[in-house]
């Protein structure tokens, strides 16, 4: 027999409502008190670093419901549900000077991207009493939670308290995902690791070329618009935000290694494949030196390295297209033309070309082929986790991936430009070291290291975020608008 629990509400009576607390009031802590008061929650105790309580005092003076504490003593006390805010690199810190004075019967929660460390501090600083029910959106502040992923680990604590939690978020109207913190901490490697080190290192190869591509005609349009508005989308965050999940997280680690080793290798084997051995005379075996001598042969031998890596990427993270592991679902994106609408540069018009993806000026994707192919050697299953807890970031970066690779025309031409032309490939060794130097960075375990290169992209980008935060917003909306109708409707033909 299931156990009914009195739904807890902010239409109750404001003496039998919960009292709700915030320990750190940055970007992610502002959304949660802003979203409750939103709701009508009437007891909502708050708290930032003591330097800033004048500050935030002013800026919550007429918000309804919302009370300004010095410091975090106030909120632990008084709250009967309390969320630490705070980056991961100083939840232990945090919770150790403000745990002690947690309410007796209290539920805790972290609002951390690695819960590793939340965990720890928990166990280490809260009272025994205290009921552990954490938490974690798996979206920016500035993205709409409504059908968002919001996972909930019930850790310590009764079935009541997670009821409690879930009535409390209710009207975010964000998608309930259960978890454990091991599970948390896997899920988001698998869905976050992999995508940010692809948008870093495109940002900080575009700043070490001193260039915004999109500006030179060269990478406009589709697939691109998605690689420009995301990586800028990132760079215009807080860098600690995206150093926790990478430094803390041991799996994230590994993935970003992986990431790496794989842009280098899909690189060098671009390299040799259009190298090629010189031509000698017809009819020799031997070119210049007593070299190969280069053939049509010869140079089908040493595409096929590089084309036989990527078709095994393909057939591991997407089955075969044709019946075969992949299962049946529409595409994440429908097509280029809807992301045509957000592109920062000038799209080429249509030229009465048979395929549209003709416009566009094809190059070696190689962010997108190192991100398939990085999966594919850790053997991570995507969509398994898109189910589960994806980002819109992550469902929008496999959304192109997916585009890319069951797509023979694209996928093809992709390869081509990666063997014959030389556009870009100055451009992908920038990435390629970035991608090194990511990893690099990552390995230190040193958040300072991790700043002064985020911040360094950063201020090379700044004085584009404004029109590109517009731009990826609306992508974002239209694009989860699309997914919330396939699933809906994918849902709809599974029980019909």
């Amino acid at each position: 027999m299931v156990q009914a629990y009195n739904v807890v509400s902010p239409n109750d009576p404001v003496e039998t409502q919960p009292t709700l607390g915030l320990i750190g009031m940055g970007a992610m802590g502002k959304m949660y008190a802003n979203l409750l008061s939103k709701a009508g929650w009437k007891k909502i105790h708050v708290c930032d670093l003591p330097a800033k309580y004048q500050a935030l005092k002013e800026e919550y003076a007429n918000v309804p419901g919302v009370t300004v504490f010095q410091d975090g003593h106030g909120v632990a006390r008084s709250s009967d549900f309390m969320m630490y805010s705070v980056e991961a690199e100083f939840i232990e810190r945090v919770v150790a000077e403000y745990g002690p004075s947690t309410k007796i019967n209290s539920i805790v929660a972290g609002q951390t991207s690695v819960k590793a460390p939340e965990r720890e501090a928990f166990e280490k600083h809260l009272p025994a009493d205290a009921q552990i029910v954490s938490c974690h959106s798996l979206h920016g502040p500035t993205v709409s939670p409504l059908g968002q992923p919001l996972v909930l680990i019930k850790h310590r604590g009764t079935d009541r308290s997670l009821h409690i939690v879930e009535d409390i978020f209710r009207s975010f109207g964000s998608r309930y995902v259960h978890l454990s913190y091991e599970e948390h901490d896997r899920v988001t490697a698998n869905t976050q690791a992999v995508t940010h080190a692809a948008f870093l290192s495109m940002g900080s190869a575009w700043a070490s070329e001193k260039t915004y591509p999109w500006e030179q005609g060269l990478y406009v349009g589709g697939i691109e618009t998605v690689k420009v508005n995301l990586a800028l989308r990132i760079y215009s965050n807080a860098w600690h935000v995206y150093a926790g999940l990478a430094i803390l997280n041991p799996k994230a680690r590994e993935q970003i290694n992986q990431y790496a080793k794989s842009a280098t290798e899909l690189y060098k084997l671009m390299v040799v494949a259009g190298t090629g051995a010189p031509s000698g005379p017809e009819g020799t075996a031997n070119g210049i030196n007593g070299e190969r001598t280069r053939t049509p042969d010869y140079d089908a031998e040493r595409e096929k390295k590089l084309r036989e890596r990527i078709y095994w990427a393909r057939q591991v993270v997407f089955g075969d297209g044709d019946g075969g592991k992949r299962r049946k679902r529409r595409p994440i994106l429908l097509s280029q033309e809807l992301l045509d609408q957000f592109s920062l540069g000038q799209v080429p018009q249509k030229n009465g070309a048979s395929s549209s993806n003709l416009r566009y000026r094809p190059n070696s994707h190689l962010s997108l082929l190192a991100m398939v192919d990085s999966w594919a050697q850790l053997g991570i299953h995507p969509f398994e986790d898109l189910s589960v807890a994806a980002t819109p970031l992550f469902r929008l970066f496999l959304g192109v991936a997916e585009y890319l690779f069951l797509s023979q025309e694209l996928l093809d031409s992709s390869i081509y430009s990666a063997i014959y032309e030389t556009w870009h490939r100055s451009d992908d060794l920038e990435f390629v070291l970035a991608a090194r130097g990511w990893s690099q960075c990552v390995d230190f375990g040193s958040f300072e290291v991790y700043r002064l290169r985020f911040t360094e992209t950063r201020e090379f980008f700044e004085s584009r975020f404004a029109e590109a935060g517009v731009l990826g917003s609306k992508m974002i909306k239209a694009v989860m608008d699309s997914e919330m109708e396939r699933e809906e409707s994918e849902a709809s033909d599974q029980s019909d």
